[in-house]
């Protein structure tokens, strides 16, 4: 039967190993599964641990580059070396004149209507003055017999005189005749002062151009009374001339302006009659004084007008060019912080904010000159938060250059 049974394991296939060869592999065996799973558990427990660190570190990092506050920023411009403004100025003629009459009656005749362009001594019109007439005859009549008076007073004066050197007369009779003189003869130059007085009244009546110019108003015409303008009664100017060859145009300056205005710097006149044009003109004169009211310096500026191209009356634009501080910035105005220490702006270096005291200039609607207190390369916080604080870190997702803030 065993003999049977140990064929059939031959016939079988290979005869299997004796029990303690077996016994001797199955530690190693059982062994190198633990160190295999072990490894592979290893394995597993570092990727879990490192992938985990690494998403925290992820999530960190993340949570606090959402926690800093994001802000756009932008730089100073530099102001240029000369600022140009533009104020409102009146055009005036270089000479304006009202022509009253210096006499009184009625308008005879005038020459001459509005837009007229007369030469000096040119005869404008012509009043008549009956009462200055009869008033100079008159006058010239007492003249005549003044005249006649001292005629004879001078005769009787001569003959006393000569016959008092024979003591033919009395002494008294010769101090009169010269006493009768010499009141013949003041009377004589009264009378011809007032012939003087009327004769001038008389001219008057004749009304000239005192200047080279343009009539611009007629304020009266044939029969109009007319009173003298030396008249205590209402007066009415007769012609209006001025002379446009040179224009005045006067300008009120604001104070903070007033340093850099010197007499003889230049400025250009724009007008809305002439789009696209200017007109040159010089800075003749100021007023020297800052007026109390306005607080505003007063300038002339003359242009040359030869071809009358401008008209008196009307309004320009007057560009000024003023010298600036070199050390100047312009920044927009929603950069400013207002507390209560001052004003601030804040400033950007490496992430972090810096509250600065800056020193405002000139206010120019959107955007405000800083005369101290930043440099060129500072990074300006647009729209700052009110809760900013220095030494807080931001994070700047916008950087605008200088004059692209509006």
């Amino acid at each position: 039967m065993s003999q049977q049974t140990e064929e059939k394991k031959q016939i079988g296939g290979q005869a299997n190993p004796p029990n303690d060869a077996g016994r001797k592999q199955n530690p190693f065996r059982r062994w190198l599964g633990v160190a295999i799973a072990m490894g592979v558990i290893a394995v597993l427990l570092v990727t879990g641990i490192l992938s985990r660190v690494r998403a925290r570190t992820k999530l960190k990092a993340e949570t606090n580059q959402v926690a800093l506050t994001s802000v756009s920023v932008v730089v100073p411009k530099q102001t240029a070396p000369a600022e140009e403004i533009i104020l409102p100025g009146n055009v005036q003629p270089f000479i304006t004149s009202p022509v009253y009459a210096r006499t009184n009656g009625y308008l005879k005749k005038w020459h001459f209507d509005i837009g007229a362009h007369v030469k000096k001594g040119q005869l404008l019109a012509v009043i008549e003055t009956p009462e200055v007439d009869q008033q100079l005859q008159q006058a010239r009549s007492n003249l005549s017999t003044a005249q006649a008076n001292l005629e004879l007073a001078t005769i009787t004066k001569t003959r006393y005189q000569g016959l008092l050197k024979t003591h033919a007369v009395a002494q008294q009779d010769a101090d009169n005749a010269v006493g009768t003189y010499n009141a013949n003869k003041a009377i004589v130059q009264a009378d011809q002062a007032a012939v003087d007085q009327y004769a001038a009244l008389v001219s008057f009546e004749k009304v000239y151009a005192p200047f080279d110019g343009v009539i611009t108003a007629r304020n009266t015409d044939i029969g109009d009374l007319i009173n003298s303008g030396s008249s205590t009664g209402v007066k009415t100017d007769l012609f209006h001339i001025v002379q446009p060859g040179t224009l005045r145009v006067y300008v009120n300056v604001p104070e903070e302006y007033s340093r850099g205005i010197k007499v003889g710097m230049t400025a250009d006149l724009a007008l809305a009659e002439f789009p696209g044009r200017t007109f040159p003109g010089n800075l003749v004169r100021t007023a020297d004084a800052i007026n109390m009211t306005t607080r505003t310096l007063l300038v002339e500026i003359d242009v040359a007008n030869p071809t009358n191209t401008l008209l008196t009356g009307s309004y320009a634009e007057v560009h000024f060019k003023i010298p600036t501080q070199g050390s100047t910035f312009i920044i927009p105005v929603n950069t400013l912080i207002f507390r209560s220490e001052g004003l601030r702006v804040g400033v950007v270096k490496d992430q972090k904010v810096t509250l600065t005291t800056v020193t405002p200039g000139h206010d120019f609607g959107n955007e405000i000159e800083i005369v101290a207190g930043l440099k060129p390369e500072d990074q300006i916080i647009i729209n700052p938060p009110d809760s900013i604080v220095t030494g807080q870190q931001v994070q700047i997702v916008q950087a605008t250059l200088p004059g692209d803030s509006k």
